[in-house]
C-alpha cells in the first residue's frame, strides 16, 4: 500500500472539509494559523504514539535540531497569543466605548494582522463584543450587562451544552479541567453547563475526594434530529466515529474488509434516475437506518438500566453512517453536483 498517496488524498478531502465549515452559514472563520496548528497536533499525536523526535523530525523532512526550535516556537507562540494578546485585545476593546478595527490593528501594529484580525472575530463570534461596519472603519463595541442577558438564551448555549455532553461521553469520567482544555471553552463555563447537565440527568457527577476533583461521565448521548443547536455535537460525533473506526482498523494492522469484522466501514454507491424503480428503496436507506437503529439502541438502554453488570467490563459499540445525494447534471465532474 502507498501510504503517502493515502495521506495525500486524506489530507485533500480535510481540507474540502475544513474549507466548507470555514465558510459555512456565510461565515468567515480565521485559519491564519491552521498549518501552524497541524503541526502541532501532528508533532503531540507522534510523541504519544511513541514516536521519538528524531524519527518525527525526519518524517517533517526536517534536521532535529530545526524539528525543536520550530516546536518551541510554535509553542510559545500559542501559548503567548491565548494568554497575552487575546486578552489584551479584549481590554483594550472593553475600555473603549467604541473602537475601530483600524484603531486596534494600529494599537497591535507588532503583533501578526492575521492575529488580531482573528482575535476580533472570536470576540464578536462568542458574542462578548458587537460588530459594525465593514473594512478598516469596522467599529467594535463591547457587550454590556443588558446584551449578555439577552444573548443567554441564544443557541449558543445549546450548542455548548450539547458539545460538553457528547465530550463527557466520549470521553468520561472527564474532570472540568480537561474538558476546558479539550474544547477551549473557560473551566467556569465548562463547570456551569455541566451543572445544567447534572441537573437535568445527562450527567453524573462523582463525589469528590481531597486529592482529586469530581469528574463527570454519561453513559448515553442522543442529540435529536429536529434540534438545530446540537449540529455541531452531531458533526463532530460523525467525523470522530469515522476517524476512531479508521485508527483502531489500522492499529490493528488489518487492512482487509472482511464480512466477520466487528470493526471497520464499507461504502455503496447507487446510480438512479427518476422513475428508477429502486429510486424509493435508495433513497429511503438513511431513514431506514436511523429508525431501525433508535429501535434497537432503545431496546438496549432498556435493557442496561435493569441489567448492567457491577464490575464486568463492557464495550462500546458505536455504529456511523451517512447518505448523500449528488446531482451529476454536470458529467465532467462530481464536484460540481449539487449535495442535498
Amino acid at each position: 500500500m502507498n501510504v503517502r498517496l493515502l495521506i495525500d488524498a486524506v489530507v485533500r478531502q480535510t481540507t474540502v472539509l475544513i474549507a466548507q465549515l470555514a465558510t459555512s452559514a456565510g461565515l468567515r472563520a480565521p485559519l491564519a494559523d491552521i498549518a501552524n496548528s497541524v503541526f502541532l497536533e501532528l508533532a503531540t499525536e507522534l510523541e504519544e504514539q511513541g514516536v521519538s523526535r528524531k524519527v518525527a523530525a525526519d518524517m517533517f523532512g526536517m534536521a532535529l535540531r530545526s524539528y525543536q526550535a520550530k516546536l518551541r516556537r510554535l509553542t510559545a507562540r500559542r501559548d503567548a497569543e491565548k494568554e497575552s494578546v487575546w486578552e489584551a485585545v479584549f481590554n483594550f476593546v472593553r475600555e473603549r466605548e467604541v473602537v475601530t478595527r483600524a484603531e486596534v490593528l494600529g494599537e497591535f501594529y507588532a503583533e501578526d494582522d492575521a492575529t488580531v484580525r482573528g482575535i476580533l472575530w472570536d470576540l464578536v463570534e462568542s458574542g462578548l463584543v458587537f460588530q459594525t461596519g465593514s473594512g478598516h472603519s469596522t467599529a467594535y463595541r463591547f457587550a454590556s450587562d443588558q446584551d449578555f442577558a439577552r444573548l443567554a438564551g441564544r443557541d449558543e448555549h445549546a450548542s455548548a451544552l450539547a458539545l460538553i455532553w457528547l465530550h463527557v461521553y466520549l470521553h468520561g469520567p472527564i474532570s472540568v479541567d480537561a474538558l476546558s482544555e479539550r474544547l477551549g471553552y473557560e473551566p467556569a463555563v465548562v463547570e456551569d453547563a455541566l451543572d445544567t447537565l447534572v441537573d437535568e440527568g445527562r450527567v453524573t457527577r462523582s463525589s469528590p475526594t481531597q486529592a482529586d476533583a469530581p469528574s463527570y461521565r454519561s453513559d448515553v448521548c442522543v442529540i435529536p434530529m429536529e434540534d438545530p443547536a446540537g449540529w455541531e455535537a452531531s458533526f463532530f460525533d460523525h467525523f470522530n466515529a469515522l476517524v476512531t473506526a479508521a485508527c483502531v482498523k489500522l492499529r490493528n494492522t488489518r487492512l482487509q474488509s472482511l464480512p466477520s469484522d466487528a470493526v471497520g466501514g464499507s461504502t455503496y454507491s447507487f446510480e438512479i434516475w427518476e422513475g428508477h424503480p429502486f429510486a424509493g428503496r435508495v433513497l429511503g436507506l438513511l431513514s431506514d437506518t436511523r429508525r431501525e437503529l433508535s429501535k434497537l439502541r432503545e431496546e438496549v438502554d432498556a435493557y442496561n438500566a435493569d441489567n448492567r453488570p457491577s464490575h464486568a467490563q463492557t464495550s462500546r459499540v458505536t455504529f456511523y453512517f451517512g447518505q448523500s445525494v449528488l446531482d451529476n447534471s454536470n458529467d465532467d465532474d462530481d464536484e460540481h453536483g449539487e449535495a442535498r
